[in-house]
């Protein structure tokens, strides 16, 4: 089953050779608190270089905030050990609301983020010695890896996983984002969707039933498939080697109706509100996007400027709705005591960032 599936999502890839995409930029999560956000996730989870840091007012958002602009106050943190950063994102012009019911294994939208660690033992030791919400403990997924599960300060669920790609030394044993586990009402559909556009098109397990590993987890005793793919190729452009492999994993459940995890809410509420990936030419993943049903529903155009940073951002839904987000990094400050800053815009799309450039973001540093 896994090679006619690996054979049959390979069809779907073609597309992508006209854009490039470096892998997951960041997960965005709605807080309440910005700031006390940005410090517990550097302290136990070492995203301690921010990269921006802006109060303004979102006003491209709007089919998603209710037709009306709002402000915020957003930091983009980045663990220099690999893998993606957090969008620390807090609507200051309204109260920003949670789920209004308990949202379960299979609801439909980002459940889980997925964190890498280079052991996972001594990230569950050091993370319960810390007093964090632990759901499971060292637990083993379908295809033998160590993972676990625990809750930050505000209730969101993240799943430490077993590294496979390093950029360099970090703080904590853990590094940045690398996938998500994503409820969906058509396995098959979502697939399509996910290798065709995203480039996830190996299957590392295919699985159905009740799970040991997702017993502890919110509604994880349902009976459910649950499928992990990663891509095929390694990734490409300017911060391949930083934010390296990742991984989509799809659950789908039986005997419940799952229900939208952002049901009548905006996005920017609490939770995790969107996926976003770092890419390069934005044209040709448009047209992809539009001959695969899936169109831009956001286009910020390509002057957009975060705090510090600037560069082009678009969104599209996946098939049940759940926000994926594209960025086009134009420029982003290296050292921003000395005003130095990246370019992206003078370099060749698939050329990766030297990785000496990147490892001096290590001097943005904030220590506790």
């Amino acid at each position: 089953m896994k090679g006619f599936w690996e054979i049959k999502l390979n069809i779907f890839v073609g597309n992508m050779s006209n854009y490039f995409i470096a892998g997951i930029q960041q997960v965005g999560i709605g807080v309440p608190n910005v700031h006390e956000a940005f410090k517990w996730y550097r302290q136990h989870f070492g995203m301690d270089i921010p990269i921006f840091e802006e109060a303004a007012e979102a006003k491209l958002m709007l089919p998603y905030t209710g037709g009306k602009p709002h402000s915020r106050h957003a930091i983009l943190a980045i663990n220099l050990k690999g893998g993606g950063g957090f969008e620390i994102w807090q609507y200051t012009s309204r109260t920003p609301q949670p789920a209004t019911f308990q949202t379960n294994l299979g609801d439909l939208g980002l459940f889980v983020a997925k964190i890498k660690s280079e052991n996972v033992q001594v990230s569950f030791d050091f993370l319960k010695g810390k007093g964090v919400t632990m759901i499971s403990d060292v637990v083993t997924s379908p295809d033998g890896g160590n993972h676990f599960f625990i809750k930050d300060l505000y209730g969101n669920i993240f799943e430490i996983v077993e590294g496979k790609d390093w950029f360099t030394k970090g703080v904590k044993t853990t590094g940045g984002p690398v996938g998500m586990i994503i409820g969906v009402s058509d396995i098959e559909r979502s697939k399509k969707f996910y290798a065709e556009i995203l480039g996830y098109d190996k299957i590392i397990y295919d699985k159905e039933g009740e799970f040991d590993d997702f017993k502890k987890l919110p509604g994880g005793n349902v009976k459910c498939r649950r499928v992990l793919l990663t891509h095929t190729k390694p990734r490409t452009a300017s911060f391949a080697q930083m934010f390296g492999s990742s991984y989509i994993e799809l659950v789908q459940v039986n005997n419940y109706t799952p229900r939208k995890i952002f049901e009548n809410r905006y996005w920017g509420d609490l939770g995790f509100i969107h996926l976003c990936f770092d890419i390069r030419n934005m044209q040709a993943l448009k047209e992809t996007c539009e001959k695969a049903g899936h169109p831009f529903t956001v286009d910020g155009g390509s002057g957009f400027e975060m705090g510090e940073a600037a560069g082009h951002f678009t969104y599209i839904e996946d098939p049940d709705g759940t926000l994926i987000e594209f960025v086009e990094t134009k420029k982003i400050p290296i050292m921003k005591k000395w005003g130095w800053y990246l370019d992206l815009r003078k370099r060749s799309p698939e050329k990766p960032v030297p990785a000496w450039m990147l490892k001096t973001l290590k001097m943005n540093r904030v220590k506790d």
